[in-house]
Order: structure tokens, then C-alpha cells, then sequence
């Protein structure tokens, strides 16, 4: 890198006013942001995105499930494009940074390059993912999954909301039913992606470190279980002639936390939603829904925590004299991330002077199916008590900063300075 390109910072102020302006968008009364995809405030949230992209002489493309992307010319044309970006899309009391950082962070790294008139051997480009948090259309990260080729963008038009409206139909709304095949570009696969995202977790906040160097994700796999007992009057029937599903629902939710804490530090174990029936007060529950979350960072690591549930939830169901049937609904693979891009984050940080720890992602990102088809790494900056999904969601100035400079030097390492 010439010494020049090697000086480079971000513009803080504009990176900043950049999310702002992003964030009134879908203002919530609480500080947050409500622009759930495809929706007219989605709409809107694009517009504005593309016209920064263009005015920031990007050329844009959007492809068949509303990914849009934004490029910048290298001076290589056989070289591949060196990417970044994540989604502007919302949770309906989400935050101002989750998502919307990594693709103002990248506009940065392009605005910024424009103003010292430095050109890359390889092409830059910024991108935003559709649907990536899946609360209007499942599934969830749907626009990096089909750029992946895990879900065909046909069958992902035909997914529809509550309401009976299907992602083609509402993309044609919108303005972005694109033409450009998914997974398309221009010169051939990414020669290497990075994701700058808020943590949404508290540990970099807890150990006082601005950046996180991100090694891989977390997988995950999801459950759907049904206990079955009998329902009976809560007076006339003796304890031990029972047959009490919540009993037994409630004991395998203490035997979930067991299984996760036994695969520390990496182990993961959520009951997030629980439906009791008849659910009436004077009734001994008769059937039992409840979900299961279990997340690790090995495949080994979540081979052991299905086997552990499906022999202790059976040994506690037949001890409330009940059943059980377990489904498993999700499976995310764990998540390796490329040693070089990795590495190239791990230098830029070094280099710039800040401090920095290793970070495995316990959330899912698009950066997960993305690093499928192209080498990819994550950067990781604090987020305030590490809420997120929330209108309260923080971050601080510096750490966005710092985060969006170490995103720059990495892309600069990739896609060479010409």
C-alpha cells in the first residue's frame, strides 16, 4: 500500500450523519427505527441508499430478490470485486445500527476513497441484502441466502406475509424486482467480502476492546417439541396419578440451560416461546408447545446437545407420564470464517492502533451465507450494554469509527491500491 492510501481515515461526521439520516426513516417515538422489508418505509430507506450509491458514482444493479448492489470500478478489469454491506432492513422496534452500519460503513470506505482520489486495482463494491431479518417473509437472510443459492429466487417470490402478499409482489410494489440473476457478478464470485455489524452482544464492551476480530458464527438448529399429557381437574386428581405436561415441559426447559452450559463457552440453549393448553387455571395443562434454540461452534458441539435433549426429554417425560415429540424446524451450519480475510482484519486493526479481541458471532448474519460462495470475515464494534433488535440500541461515535476505518484498510489489502 503507498504511503498515502496508508494515512487514510474515514470522515467520522459523515459516516455518522449518514446513519442518521438512514435512521429517520421509519423513526420510531423511542429513538428506534421500524422499516420492515419491502414496505413503503423500506421503499423509501432504498431510494435513499441508491441515490448515495450514484451520487458517489457507484453503478448499481439489483438483482431478482431486491439485492442491491453498488460498484466502483478497479483499474484491473480481470480482477474480481472486493465487497462489503449488510441490510437496511428493521425489526418492527429495531435499531438505528444493526444492518444499517455495515452498508453506510461501506458507502464511507467509497466516499472516502473518492475524496483522496485513490483508485484500487480491484473493483469495490457496496452491497444491501434483502429480508435479512425475516419478520415480515421467512425466511430469515433471504436475500444473502439466495445470492448463496441456498434458496432459489423463484420459490422466494412465492413466500408470502400475513397478509396473503408475496415477495415478488411486493418487491414489484417497491420498485426493486430486479433483472440480474442472483448470485450474478460482474467478472465473476467476490475475491473477498467484509461485514461490519454492531456485536449486539456485550462481551467487546465488557473487555473494553472497539473491535472485534470475528473467526466465524455460531450454528444453529432450531426445534419445535409437543409434550402430551391429559388434561384433568386440579382438585380431584392426586399428584401422583398426574399426567402433567407442563410439569414435564418445565423440567426439560432446566435440562435446555444443563446442556448448553456443559458445551461452555461456545454452547447456547433458548425455550423462547411456550403455548400451555388448555391454559385455564383450575386444569392440569394437557399438551405443551415450546421452542428450542441451540447454537454451538462446532457440528460436533450440536450433535451432542440433540442427543443430550432427545435422551433427557425422554426420561423426563416418561417420569410425569407423558410423551414427547421433537422436530427439528432449522439448521444453520456452524460457520468458519476465511483465515486470510480474518487476517486482513486482524492487521488493519493492528496497524491502525486499536485494540481488538478474537469473537466468535452468536447471531446469524449475511456475512454466513455469503462466506459460501466467497472468502469473507466480519468486524465486530461494541453496542451499548449489548442490546440490539431494540428502539434503545447505542453505539458509540468512536467505535463506528473505528469499526468503518479497520473496514477500509482491510478492503484496501484485498483490492490493492493502484
Amino acid at each position: 500500500m503507498n504511503p498515502s492510501a496508508a494515512q487514510l481515515r474515514i470522515d467520522d461526521q459523515r459516516l455518522w450523519q449518514s446513519l442518521m439520516d438512514l435512521a429517520a426513516i421509519g423513526a420510531t417515538p423511542k429513538g428506534g427505527v421500524c422499516r420492515i422489508a419491502l414496505t413503503p418505509e423500506d421503499q423509501q430507506g432504498r431510494d435513499l441508499v441508491v441515490q448515495w450509491f450514484q451520487q458517489a458514482g457507484l453503478s448499481v444493479r439489483v438483482d431478482e430478490v431486491g439485492n442491491v448492489f453498488g460498484r466502483r470500478a478497479g483499474t484491473d478489469p480481470q480482477a474480481r470485486a472486493v465487497a462489503t454491506g449488510s441490510h437496511i432492513d428493521t425489526q418492527p422496534t429495531g435499531g438505528k445500527f444493526d444492518g444499517n452500519y455495515g452498508v453506510m460503513a461501506g458507502l464511507e470506505v467509497v466516499r472516502t476513497l473518492n475524496v483522496h482520489g485513490i483508485q484500487t486495482r480491484a473493483p469495490i463494491e457496496v452491497a444491501f441484502w434483502t429480508n435479512e431479518e425475516g419478520t415480515r417473509f421467512t425466511p430469515v437472510m433471504m436475500g444473502s441466502g439466495a445470492f448463496a443459492g441456498v434458496f432459489g429466487a423463484k420459490d422466494m417470490h412465492l413466500q408470502q406475509d400475513g397478509a396473503g402478499i408475496s415477495v415478488g409482489e411486493a418487491l414489484q410494489r417497491i420498485g426493486y424486482l430486479g433483472d440480474v440473476a442472483c448470485g450474478a457478478v460482474p467478472g465473476g464470485a467476490f475475491a473477498a467480502y467484509f461485514e461490519a455489524h454492531i456485536e449486539q452482544g456485550p462481551v467487546l464492551e465488557a473487555y473494553d476492546k472497539p473491535i472485534g476480530i470475528v473467526s466465524g458464527a455460531l450454528g444453529q438448529q432450531w426445534y419445535d417439541v409437543t409434550v402430551t399429557g391429559m388434561d384433568a381437574h386440579a382438585g380431584p386428581t392426586p399428584m401422583e396419578l398426574r399426567h402433567d405436561a407442563l410439569l414435564a415441559a418445565a423440567r426439560m426447559v432446566e435440562a435446555v440451560n444443563r446442556i448448553a452450559l456443559d458445551e461452555a463457552p461456545h454452547g447456547r440453549g433458548t425455550v423462547g416461546h411456550v403455548q400451555v393448553l388448555p391454559n385455564s387455571r383450575n386444569v392440569i395443562p394437557g399438551q405443551v408447545k415450546f421452542t428450542v434454540d441451540f447454537r454451538n461452534l462446532s457440528q460436533a458441539g450440536l450433535d451432542r446437545m440433540d442427543a443430550a435433549m432427545r435422551q433427557q426429554f425422554a426420561a423426563l417425560a416418561a417420569q410425569c407420564q407423558c410423551t414427547v415429540e421433537m422436530a427439528q424446524v432449522v439448521k444453520f451450519e456452524p460457520c468458519v470464517f476465511d483465515p486470510d480475510c480474518v487476517a486482513s482484519v486482524r492487521q488493519a486493526a493492528t496497524q491502525l492502533g486499536y485494540a481488538h479481541m478474537e469473537v466468535v458471532s452468536g447471531a446469524g448474519h449475511d456475512a454466513v451465507y455469503v462466506n459460501q460462495v466467497a472468502p469473507t470475515a466480519m468486524i465486530f464494534v461494541p453496542c451499548k450494554d449489548g442490546i440490539s433488535h431494540n428502539e434503545i440500541e447505542d453505539a458509540q461515535p468512536e467505535h463506528l469509527v473505528a469499526g468503518c476505518n479497520v473496514l477500509l484498510h482491510a478492503m484496501l489489502a484485498r483490492a490493492g491500491v493502484a
